[in-house]
């Protein structure tokens, strides 16, 4: 299995057999998503160690700045008015926030994924 269907499939890096968040979360409800402690096949801990996530938290801004340099070139491209290029970035920035959040960890926990982790 790649690196980038773990992180699109979401499941444990090691067996693939469980979801790594048992709640996606959803921005509009003010739910923010959440970890499963380990997976329940092959005991992998998500939880590696405290201060983990930490790199996460870079991922997660390099995708963010990526989606709002693409709002801001397409509203670029399509002559649109910079406070309708502001509102629609930081739109998009609340939308996609649960995402990035799922999606950074994700690529955070396959990206530190050895194979000594299997002893």
């Amino acid at each position: 299995m790649s690196y980038v269907s773990k992180v699109l499939d979401g499941t444990c890096p090691k067996c693939g057999g469980t979801k790594v968040f048992k709640v996606k979360g959803n921005p509009f409800l003010f739910r923010m998503p959440v970890m499963n402690e380990r997976c329940s096949k092959c005991n992998y801990s998500f939880h590696r160690e405290p201060g983990f996530y930490f790199g996460g938290m870079y991922m997660s801004y390099a995708l963010t700045v990526a989606e709002m340099v693409a709002v801001f070139v397409l509203g670029l491209l399509f002559n649109v008015g910079f406070l309708s290029i502001f509102i629609g970035v930081v739109l998009v920035i609340l939308i996609l926030s649960t995402f990035n959040y799922r999606v950074s960890r994700l690529m955070w926990l396959n990206l530190f994924y050895k194979k000594e982790d299997e002893v």
